[in-house]
């Protein structure tokens, strides 16, 4: 593409998580410190199979939590440059694809005001791109209100 300087509109789209690494430490120790206390007292009481149970709730809260910081290293970048808007997803795995349109016919689609199924579609010259879907609605808005603004900044400039 283009330098940064060039560029009319440049956004890095993640995924929010709401638990920090720290935090993630700190709930499954807290978990597995109770999960064994519990099961401990079952254990005593001669209840000896609940204690499996017990560590296996655990495992399974830290393997979604794994799969959920996983999908959280998605992300897009769009870039407006003074010929083309480009659109880069990397999936987690580090998988990339890119997008071009030509922002004279670029039209974008959001519902203003935002529900939870809305969309934030690119469409031009007969093909269409969905982005930031991970994102909330009102994110999503954001996001199509400043492309849209930087598009019509970007058809008036020389």
């Amino acid at each position: 593409m283009t330098a940064k300087e060039d560029l009319s509109f440049d956004a890095v789209l993640r995924p929010h998580r709401s638990l920090p690494k720290s935090g993630f430490l700190i709930l499954m120790g807290v978990l597995a410190v109770v999960s064994f206390f519990a099961g401990m007292m079952f254990l005593l009481q001669g209840a000896w199979p609940v204690m499996g149970f017990f560590g296996l709730e655990v495992a399974l809260v830290y393997v979604a939590f794994r799969m959920n910081y996983r999908d959280g290293r998605l992300f897009e970048i769009v870039q407006l440059g003074p010929e083309e808007l480009l659109v880069r997803r990397v999936d987690p795995n580090g998988r990339a694809a890119s997008w071009t349109f030509q922002p004279n016919w670029l039209r974008v689609q959001m519902d203003n005001p935002p529900e939870h199924e809305s969309q934030l579609v690119l469409t031009s010259h007969g093909r269409s791109l969905t982005i930031g879907a991970f994102l909330t609605p009102e994110e999503r808005l954001e996001v199509a209100l400043a492309l849209r603004t930087a598009l019509s900044r970007w058809k008036v400039s020389p």
